[in-house]
């Protein structure tokens, strides 16, 4: 995450995220010195808990008999339903992103265990024979690597491997040839965006239409579109290029991750150059092809690849590894539980509701939990990956902190979803952009990108730009109603807490229209909802139920703080 002075806490006020750089030693005095008495356990609180124990199961009961065989609209999308193994019950098993992570998943899992243990065999094997020799060792590993994952990559592939090889070479040639120079991130970037609109506008090309040889096309693996994946490859792409072209910059160029007998830090890891010769075309080929996170992350930079090659993250244990895969047994089941039983899916994607039939508080049940079946298809296969990859022996961001009803911020937000990706925005765009200093112009640029990396439609720009659009209130709002200045009266937290519940309005609005019913969907869902006398008592109860919500996320982040959990600015 990004650093925090320790002095500057009490500065910031619940909304707030502005973008700091520098970090001081954590003492207990500061930490006790900023730290707000708990409210749990007032008065306050305890009618919160009655709202929330209240509301909550209602949420659940309202569209669950949305789901029901005997329900008016059931007819329209049952034909999305398949058969499933929970009480007898069918199973929306109809978004096709989620659907296909599913039904592959016993593979995955039998193809990660055979990785893991001939891994492990193999790490074994150099480790006994290269013991004293750190380069032999990760070269004989990033060679193991290589071979493993372009022996799978071809049966997912098919020839469409030889499409991927030619185009991250030409990548590779284009950093090498720039260097140092400003032509290297110009034709790192150029090139990368090129290919993405290129992979769009020709969908993945074929070699009848190259060259002539249609009998190539006939080879196309499990997942023939190669370039849906290749937007995680493009980020690798854009990551060895410019730590290559950093480290002709960095002014502590001698010091490389060499030393074996001091685990560098996490920052360390990210910012301090690999030694020149571990910018070759090998470790470049094993990183951007690295099978635990190459079909979708999480993103981890080329310079802390390497690092960790040579010196293993320490936390990495045992018990961490086994408590992460029953925190993903665990989320993997609740999401089956929960397609089991409520169909939003499926009666999004055939739009089935009518004003007329369907009450305010359910059409916006069926945009809700939408948004919450979207984090979790999300947080299921990075879990899934990232598992693999600490197997490995290889520690990436969690990708996912909060869950998606835990947020009230749309900067922080953007922290927590996501987060690897975030973090690759901010080092390979944001902060070249001048980070903070036009914060409100490269939000813009940062979307934008954001935007088109997800795919090269209408709808999702629409969402990039209502992001930039809706957090502007929030950013102009935290630097004129700061702490310092309003954090002792009585209205303080009442406010933030109404600012709070607009955040959430919008964020939930622009991501429906990104990523669930698109613009014409979400503006019929929201005329429907609140085209009326009723919607308008409606919007009344939620604004007052996310302003309980929003108080109960602050103290949340107020508890996180008094202990020191950085966590708390996510």
């Amino acid at each position: 995450m990004s650093t925090i002075e320790l002095n500057e806490f009490t500065k910031y006020l619940p909304l707030n995220t502005q973008e700091q750089t520098k970090i001081v030693g954590k003492s207990n005095s500061t930490n006790e010195s900023s730290s707000s008495s708990s409210r749990w356990n007032t008065k306050e609180f305890h009618f919160y808990y009655l709202v929330m124990a209240t509301v909550i199961p209602y949420m659940f009961y309202v569209t669950y008999g949305l789901s029901k065989t005997n329900h008016p609209n059931y007819h329209l999308y049952s034909n999305l339903l398949s058969n499933g193994w929970i009480f007898n019950r069918k199973i929306d098993n109809s978004d096709l992103q989620y659907a296909q992570f599913r039904n592959h998943l016993p593979l995955l899992l039998a193809l990660a265990f055979i990785y893991f243990v001939t891994s492990r065999l193999y790490d074994r094997l150099i480790q006994s024979t290269y013991a004293k020799n750190c380069d032999s060792r990760v070269k004989r590993k990033t060679t193991f690597n290589l071979i493993v994952s372009l022996i799978v990559i071809t049966s997912l592939h098919g020839t469409g491997l030889i499409k991927v090889l030619v185009i991250i070479t030409t990548s590779y040639i284009l950093g090498r040839i720039g260097r140092g120079s400003k032509w290297n991130p110009f034709l790192t970037w150029t090139f990368n965006l090129w290919v993405l609109f290129m992979n769009e506008r020709y969908n993945g090309y074929t070699f009848e239409s190259l060259f002539g040889l249609a009998w190539m096309d006939h080879y196309q693996g499990l997942l023939p579109r190669w370039h849906i994946l290749f937007n995680f490859t493009m980020l690798r792409l854009v990551s060895y290029n410019m730590d290559y072209y950093w480290r002709h910059h960095t002014q502590q160029s001698h010091q490389y991750h060499s030393k074996e007998d001091v685990e560098p830090s996490e920052r360390e890891r990210i910012q301090q150059s690999c030694a020149p010769y571990d910018y070759n075309y090998l470790y470049f080929l094993t990183y951007v092809l690295y099978l635990p996170l190459y079909i979708c992350g999480p993103i981890i930079t080329f310079n802390d690849f390497i690092s960790q090659l040579r010196i293993p993250s320490s936390k990495i244990t045992t018990a961490y590894v086994l408590k992460y895969a029953l925190r993903l047994a665990a989320v993997i089941l609740l999401m089956e539980f929960t397609l089991h039983h409520l169909y939003v899916v499926a009666i999004s994607k055939a739009q089935a509701w009518d004003g007329d039939l369907n009450t305010p508080l359910e059409l916006s049940m069926i945009g809700y939990f939408n948004l919450v079946i979207i984090w979790m298809k999300l947080l299921i296969p990075w879990r899934f990956f990232r598992l693999w990859a600490l197997g490995d022996r290889i520690y990436t961001e969690e990708n996912m902190i909060r869950c998606v009803s835990n947020n009230f911020s749309g900067q922080r937000f953007w922290k927590s979803w996501h987060r690897s990706f975030h973090r690759w925005t901010i080092r390979y765009i944001y902060l070249p952009l001048g980070g903070s200093g036009y914060v409100a112009l490269n939000i813009w640029v940062v979307f934008t990108f954001v935007a088109i990396w997800h795919d090269i439609q209408l709808n999702l720009l629409a969402w990039g730009w209502l992001i930039c659009l809706f957090m502007l209130p929030e950013i102009i709002g935290t630097r004129l109603f700061t702490y310092k200045k309003f954090g002792g009266t009585f209205y303080y937290r009442f406010v933030c807490g109404l600012g709070a519940v607009c955040n959430i309005l919008m964020m939930m609005v622009a991501n429906l229209v990104g990523f669930c019913l698109g613009l014409d969907g979400t503006k019929a869902m929201v005329n429907q909802i609140f085209g009326s006398t009723q919607g308008f008592l409606f919007l009344i109860g939620v604004v007052s139920c996310l302003y309980v919500a929003a108080q109960v996320m602050f103290e949340i982040r107020e508890s996180e703080r008094r202990r020191g959990d950085p966590k708390w600015l996510m």
